[in-house]
């Protein structure tokens, strides 16, 4: 995730909206993908897109606004890569140690980093970044320079490559791309993830 420092963050109200959106962004390079759990059909989407990208390694596949233990489980089993929470829960990261998947979760303070690394978690992210903007990571990084950050909420177009010349290692979009699915625009899903995606090259 890191690598491609770009995640799409997908909700959508139905299972053809959910694996229609991650289709197009896929084929407009952004190939870290976040199934919500907002959709009800997420477990049916992440296990076909699965099944759609299994010889592909470049396709990273996960689930988000994961609330608990039996959902996280619910995505593992379904083939969630990585799993995404807007809060940390204890329940969540033992369950994902158990089955070797990161489990990365929202914090907004120091402390709720430093707890949600003491369980394992390799990847934070920040959520959500409207609240406190691409100056936060410095503060961050003062005390806890080893720390990987993921920042969610407030990203576009304009603001992504402050994100990352602040430093941050990986961003969440989604609003975007979301509304433009409720519209069944889905080649325009296509151009504007690729837009994303140059936006960490030319930073």
């Amino acid at each position: 995730m890191k690598k491609q420092g770009v995640v799409a963050v997908i909700r959508g109200t139905s299972y053809e909206e959910g694996h229609q959106t991650a289709t197009a962004c896929i084929k407009g390079n952004l190939k870290a993908i976040e199934i919500a759990y907002t959709n009800n059909n997420a477990d049916m989407i992440i296990k076909q897109l699965s099944s759609d990208y299994q010889n592909n390694n470049t396709v990273l596949i996960g689930a988000g606004t994961v609330l608990d233990a039996p959902t996280a489980k619910n995505a593992i089993m379904a083939g969630a890569k990585y799993i995404v929470s807007p809060a940390f829960n204890q329940e969540t990261a033992i369950i994902c140690n158990r089955y070797g998947i990161p489990y990365i979760p929202g914090c907004m303070t120091i402390k709720e980093i430093i707890t949600a690394m003491e369980y394992g978690c390799e990847i934070i992210k920040l959520f959500p970044g409207s609240a406190f903007g691409p100056n936060y990571i410095n503060a961050i990084k003062g005390p806890l320079p080893y720390v990987s950050l993921m920042v969610t909420g407030g990203v576009n177009l304009n603001n992504a490559a402050e994100w990352f010349n602040a430093g941050i290692n990986a961003i969440g979009i989604g609003g975007e791309l979301n509304k433009l699915a409720a519209k069944g625009q889905f080649e325009t899903i296509k151009e504007i993830a690729q837009k994303y995606v140059n936006t960490k090259t030319r930073k």
